[in-house]
């Protein structure tokens, strides 16, 4: 079989067993039953089902009914919602569904209600402690939890710009230097370890350089939306100012560059960071961060830069030990995140050859066979995952994206602050 056909027909019968939120209610799921979350829930695979409709390979009526199953008992808002929860979830996945004028237009003018009030008090939150020269915590700026992704919802629904930004403004000011203790840190060094919590492994803290955790997602956000014209006061100063820290902690391997997941006060007294290349996923690794500078240097204007991330990407996609340390088929940190980052670079890229590695990366998933796939991926001994972030729907997504060959039609994929 074709490679397409074959994702394709790996992604339609993913899309099969998650038909309808009665088909895996009875599932045993690692993270549990999280209607509202789009990374392990029935928002997630709304996107699955909305997708498909809109590039006619499937029915509306799924994502209505995944819809429907997400909204069921109101929106969750307050401190416990984001990008990837509650009422900003539930947003995301009912704009991608927004397939004519008014789809849906109750429903999303009530959750902006909530969601602008909700980002307007993090944003003065922020403030207030950088005012107080406090440490912020991942969960004030990154992209799952954070500012970063609820500025991700705004660039997404294309409405209120000028809260985004007072986002955008917030960002810029994240990555001023500060002075701790006679040394001087980036402004998104956290006194919290990478779990976001106090751990005594990390005594002084960290910066973390991830995108899905880090100043990755930062950085993306702010080079999407200087792409589209939204700006604010030192919009490049900030995004040069991430890529001298970044600069600065680039290692060369014997396959390209990489960087590290995040540098304590150790690494930076000793000028080096622990360990070496990890896996290249989204989240953390060569993939997420080559996306994110090519994004930057297109911003930016800056093909220089803009080569040099897409040959790193080129050159860890190229490499059997960063592939192999790659071990599940997510989007977040597995080979569906990689196949499609690459898709991704390629289309935008000045580097030939990008997407010769799509075959190896795309294996994993479409060498094993459809019903076998949808097991491993939905009804494994240690749980399934339907979701978006690590689950079964993004890896669908994925595929069907490869298969149809073109641009997300709902645009999910903003999501990761990568579109």
């Amino acid at each position: 079989m074709e490679l397409r056909e074959a994702a394709q027909a790996a992604a339609d019968a993913i899309a099969g067993r998650l038909a309808s939120p009665d088909d895996v209610r009875g599932l045993d799921l690692a993270q549990g039953w999280w209607p509202q979350s789009l990374a392990h829930g029935a928002a997630g695979v709304a996107l699955l089902h909305i997708e498909r409709a809109r590039s006619g390979h499937g029915p509306w009526q799924r994502a209505h009914d995944w819809l429907a199953c997400a909204a069921e008992g109101g929106a969750v808002g307050g401190p416990d919602a984001h990008l990837y929860y509650g009422a900003p979830a539930l947003a995301f996945a009912l704009h991608a569904a927004a397939d004519r004028p008014g789809r849906y237009a109750s429903a999303l003018n009530t959750l902006d209600t909530h969601i602008t009030a909700l980002i307007r008090q993090r944003v003065q939150a922020a403030h207030r402690r950088i005012d107080k020269g406090e440490y912020p915590e991942l969960a004030e700026y990154d992209t799952i939890r954070g500012l970063s992704g609820l500025g991700a919802l705004l660039l997404h629904r294309g409405v209120h710009t000028e809260l985004l930004r007072e986002v955008l403004t917030y960002l810029v000011r994240l990555t001023e230097p500060v002075k701790r203790c006679g040394e001087l840190l980036p402004g998104w060094w956290t006194h919290l370890s990478p779990s976001g919590k106090r751990s005594p492994d990390y005594p002084e803290g960290h910066a973390n350089n991830g995108v899905a955790h880090g100043i990755g997602g930062p950085l993306a956000l702010l080079a999407l939306t200087a792409r589209r014209g939204i700006t604010v006061p030192d919009h490049t100063e900030a995004i040069t100012r991430v890529f001298a820290w970044l600069d600065r902690w680039q290692q060369e391997g014997r396959a390209g560059p990489w960087w590290p997941y995040w540098v304590t006060r150790s690494h930076l007294r000793a000028g080096i960071p622990g360990g070496g290349p990890s896996r290249p996923s989204w989240c953390y690794g060569t993939a997420g961060f080559a996306r994110t500078m090519q994004l930057a240097g297109l911003a930016t204007g800056d093909t220089d830069r803009q080569r040099a991330a897409e040959v790193a990407l080129l050159q860890a996609m190229a490499d059997s030990g960063q592939r192999n340390a790659t071990v599940d088929l997510s989007l977040c940190h597995g080979f569906a995140g990689l196949a499609h980052i690459t898709r991704l670079v390629a289309a935008d890229a000045l580097t030939p050859g990008i997407t010769d590695s799509l075959p190896v990366l795309l294996a994993p998933i479409i060498d094993t066979p459809p019903e076998a796939l949808v097991r491993a991926l939905c009804e494994p001994a240690g749980g399934g995952d339907i979701g978006l972030l690590e689950g079964a729907a993004g890896t669908a997504l994925a595929l069907h994206a490869y298969a149809t060959d073109g641009p997300s039609h709902s645009r999910w994929d903003s999501a990761f602050l990568i579109t």
